[in-house]
Formats: C-alpha cells, structure tokens, sequence
C-alpha cells in the first residue's frame, strides 16, 4: 500500500506529463505480454502450417472468443469495484464475501459457456459465413478454447481481484510466464508433433491453466485481509447483484463491440479466405495501437480521479489535454509505423503474397484513421474518472458500434470490396469522436461552474 500512496502523491503533485508516462508504460508492459500470448498461435500457425490455418486461428474465432470473453470481464470488472470499496473500508467480511461470489460467478459462467459454446460452434461459424475450408479447423479450435475457458474465466476474475487491493504486479509476472510457456507450447506441438490448429488451441488452454494456478495459489495463500478458501465459494445475493448491477454496462459495451466486429468479419468471409487471413494478420498488427490507446486510457482515468479526489480540478483539465497530446503523438507514429513497414509485419503471419497484398489494403484504410480514436479514448476514460459513465457508454455504443451496423446493411454495395467494408472504421470513429468533443465541452464547462465558481 505504500507505492500506492506514492503514486496518488506524485499524481496530484508532481509533473503531469511524467506522471502520466509513469502509469502509461507499466501498463503498455502488461498489454504487450497479454498481445503476444495472444498472437503466437497466428504466427506459428500462419508460418508453419497454412493460410486456412491462420484465418482458422482468427478471423470468426478471434471474434467469437472477443465476444464471450469481453462480455465476462466486463461483467467482473462489477466485482472489482466493490472489493476495492470494501478493501478500503478494512472490511473483511464483505470483501471475502464479494471474493467468493466472483469465485462462482467464474466457475458457474465457465460452465455455462463451455457447454453452449462446444453445442453451438459450427451454427455459430456457418452464421458468419465462415468460408468451408476453414470451418473445420475454426470448430476444432473453438471446441477446444471452449472446454478450457473456465482457465480464463478463473484468471481474470483472479487477477482484478489482486489489482483491486492494490496488487498489479503478481498478474503481470504471471501473464509473463504463461505467454512463454503458450510460446513454447506452440512451438513443441503445432511444429514439434504436427498438430496443426488443434495443437495451438491445446498449447493455448495448458498455458491459460497454468495461469488460473498461479492465480489461485496467490489468493489462497493470502497474508492479507483477503483469502480464497474453496469450501466457502457460493453466491452471497446481494452482492451477486451488486457485481452484476455495476459490471453489466461495462458487459454491454463490449458485446455491442465485438457484435458490430463480428457483422464485419461476417461481411469479410464472403470475400474468401485470403480477406479472411489477411484481416486475422492485420488485427494482430493493430493491437500496436490499441495496446498504447488503452495504457492511455487507463492512465488518464486514474489521474483524473484521484486529482478529482483531492479537489485540484484545473490540474484535471491540463491533464486532458496533456494526455490527447500525448496519444495523437502516439498514434501518428504508429501509423507511420504501419504504412511504412507493414508488408514485413505481415510477413511475420504469412507467405502468401495475396494474403500481403489483400493486408497493405486493409492497413491503407484503418491505419491513417488512429488519430480519430484519440479523443473517443480520452475524452471519455476523463469522463469515466469523474464518474459519468453512462453517457460515455451510450455514445460509445450509438456511434461507433450502431454506425457501423448501419453501414454493414443499408450503405455499401451489393458487392462490396475490402476498403468499402472497412471504412466503417474511420467514419464511425469521426462522427462518434465529435460526438465526444461537443459534450465533454459542455460538460466541462458546466462541472466547473459548478465547482470552481461555488
């Protein structure tokens, strides 16, 4: 607790571009270990077995996990503001309580979607146009994920907690050391034994294991006011519904993204299977930027809210500011990034020049658009460290997800290219971005009316 008082004083004292890089970085670190657990199984799989096999390995899967998960952990993140309240109340009884109802949550939900998920696979698959050559490694992949999924249910849930007490460092070294064992799995068993796609979704559910177990070792052996013991796991009511009550916003936000994603890929299988691993390859590429847009975000929150918290409403406003300098400088470079080098990035997933080639279109569209996102980001992760949450989400969810559900089925033609899908991208984040700047204008100068002048 020590650095965390540390940091809350050099946040609302010190100077704010460095306090704003000093969050920024460890999260980006975390990010980034988080990226390449999730992408080695598209380079292995993509440079050692085939194209059907990378779009086997993203593409519909990539998504269909995006939405399950992001869901869940949206869901969960309910459980983390109520055990950081009661945490900082020295309330021992509710937070062991609110710990164990998560607990079930995870184990409960885990179950739930294990079974839904291996039954409904191949509807789901065949719902999104998922081309027939791929079909079979996309169900063979999911199937396995689904079977393993109450690892990242247990890890997730496991984690938040840690990092809610103020611990953020154990949920670092542990995503660490899963992503070499996934890295290393990958290898032994998608090259080693010959086991294609199946061996990557096994090499990707033994390392999530292996994650759920330093996790849950960590909170049973707990010296703190905190512990997970498994005969005590069951739903406490109330608090079941206070995580979902808090938490399902956050759940809702992330389904209505990955929907809309989804209805895009959709869009994108109709195009074969070279678009399909082609946008699989460029999506690992573009977690660049929205690994650094979301270490931002995060940042920028904290900061907001703990200088909200002390009263030093200008420092907050300087801060806003500070931190869109900050992310445009971020994003130009990325995209520069990108334009410049993306044919050899490509080539770390494939060697099929179709596949390259159908990449640098798809780089050509989204790339140059990462500016628009800043202030969508930033303006409302600053809203969100005040507390105004909702419109934030409304907003969120009406102009970027809506937006594109609309251009998907009313707007491109009736034989649509890759750019022609994809520029649903840059003008939904355009519209919704200004969007964000004419209300957080209006709200701005209204909160501090409100504070400032009284």
């Amino acid at each position: 607790m020590k650095t965390k008082k540390n940091s809350v004083n050099q946040i609302t004292e010190g100077v704010i571009w460095k306090q704003l890089l000093f969050f920024f970085f460890p999260i980006m670190l975390g990010t980034l270990f988080q990226q390449l657990y999730n992408t080695a199984d598209a380079v292995v799989v993509g440079r050692f077995v085939g194209t059907q096999a990378l779009a086997a390995v993203g593409g519909s899967t990539g998504q269909m996990v995006n939405l399950i998960v992001g869901f869940f952990v949206g869901l969960s993140s309910g459980a983390t503001v109520i055990i950081a309240r009661y945490y900082g109340a020295k309330n021992k009884k509710e937070l062991n309580d609110t710990l164990h109802t998560a607990a079930a949550l995870s184990i409960v939900g885990s179950v739930i979607i294990t079974i839904a998920g291996i039954a409904l696979t191949p509807f789901m698959l065949k719902l999104m146009n998922t081309p027939k050559d791929v079909i079979q490694g996309s169900s063979t992949y999911l199937r396995i994920y689904f079977a393993g999924i109450i690892f990242v249910f247990i890890y997730n849930v496991g984690s938040a907690i840690l990092r809610a007490v103020g611990d953020s460092t154990r949920p670092l070294y542990f995503l660490i050391v899963c992503c070499f064992i996934n890295i290393f799995l990958d290898i032994l068993l998608v090259v080693g034994f010959d086991m294609g796609v199946a061996g990557a979704a096994l090499a990707t559910v033994i390392s999530q294991a292996a994650s759920a177990i330093l996790v849950i070792y960590a909170l049973m052996k707990s010296k703190d006011m905190y512990r997970l013991k498994p005969k005590e796991i069951h739903f406490h009511k109330f608090l079941l519904l206070s995580i979902v009550t808090i938490g399902l916003p956050a759940g809702i936000q992330s389904v209505m993204y990955n929907v809309s994603n989804m209805i895009i890929q959709t869009s994108l299988n109709d195009l074969g299977t070279s678009t399909m691993a082609a946008y699989t390859a460029f999506g690992k590429i573009d977690a660049i930027y929205w690994m650094i847009s979301g270490a931002f975000s995060v940042a920028i929150t904290t900061f907001i809210g703990q200088n909200y918290g002390a009263g030093k409403y200008h420092r907050m406003k300087k801060s806003v500011a500070v931190c869109l300098f900050m992310d445009f400088i971020a994003s130009v470079l990325v995209s520069i990034l990108l334009l410049s080098l993306g044919e050899y990035l490509l080539r770390m997933f494939t060697t099929d020049p179709e596949v390259i080639k159908i990449g640098m279109k798809i780089i050509h569209v989204i790339a140059p658009s990462y500016v628009l996102f800043i202030f969508i980001e930033i303006l409302s992760s600053a809203l969100r460290g005040v507390g105004n949450v909702l419109v934030p989400m409304l907003m969120t969810c009406t102009g970027v997800c809506l937006l594109r559900i609309i251009w998907i089925f009313l707007v491109i033609p009736e034989i649509p290219s890759i750019s022609d899908i994809l520029l649903c991208y840059p003008i939904s984040w355009g519209l919704t971005a200004a969007l964000f700047v004419i209300y957080y204008y209006f709200d701005q100068k209204k909160f501090y009316k409100t504070h400032i002048d009284h």
